[in-house]
């Protein structure tokens, strides 16, 4: 048996960066639909390396291989507000991590959705864990607050992105349900839109539990 559960916040009209227009109703209309209108790192999404011109790649040029496989889950829970997420966090998962692991990061954070600390303080990734999960070759690292890092910091911004993104680790920022998981390891799959060109996309992400 396979548990399938949902790690992606729900779109919706009026949630930053997102408007949903009707374009056609029933029963005026002979069908339904809406015209979406998405900031490209709404929700919960995937950044590309064109996000900080770290490169040529759009996120139609992401390898899908690296969208799905095994990947761990470290839980720091009860983080602090703007605190960082170190290497000596990772406790076992370091020793058991292998290359093309990808590495979920779980810290209650998605709790906070909806209030201005969920973007103002978040937790971020630590320049040491950033260069760890380089060197480490993770494939994709996912995170619960909409950034890796201090999104009020331009410097800590571009650092952090730049190493990751530049290294090779996908990023998927904005998960949520993290502690629906029991298992320390699952298979976890994020899909982007295939946007020509684009800096991100929104996903849906999903972890496959055995």
């Amino acid at each position: 048996m396979v548990r399938v559960l949902d790690l992606t916040l729900t779109i919706s009209d009026g949630m930053p960066g997102v408007e949903v227009k009707p374009r056609h109703r029933r029963p005026q209309d002979a069908w339904n639909s809406s015209v979406l209108s998405l900031y490209s790192h709404c929700g919960t999404h995937m950044d590309s390396p064109a996000h900080l011109n770290s490169s040529d790649s759009g996120i139609d040029l992401v390898p899908l291989e690296q969208c799905y496989g095994p990947a761990w889950v470290l839980r720091v829970p009860n983080v602090a507000p703007r605190s960082l997420i170190l290497v000596e966090h990772l406790g076992s998962i370091a020793e058991q991590l292998q290359p093309g692991d990808g590495l979920l990061i779980a810290t209650g954070w998605s709790s906070r959705w909806g209030t201005p600390g969920y973007r103002e303080a978040l937790p971020r990734i630590s320049r040491e864990l950033a260069l760890w999960c380089v060197n480490r070759q993770v494939r994709v690292l996912g995170v619960e607050p909409p950034s890796v890092a201090d999104v009020n910091n331009r410097q800590e911004v571009e650092e952090i992105h730049g190493i990751l993104l530049k290294g090779g680790v996908i990023i998927v920022e904005g998960l949520t349900n993290l502690e629906a998981i029991s298992k320390p390891r699952v298979i976890f799959a994020a899909f982007p839109l295939k946007i020509q060109g684009g800096d991100g996309s929104p996903v849906r992400a999903v972890a496959f539990e055995e």
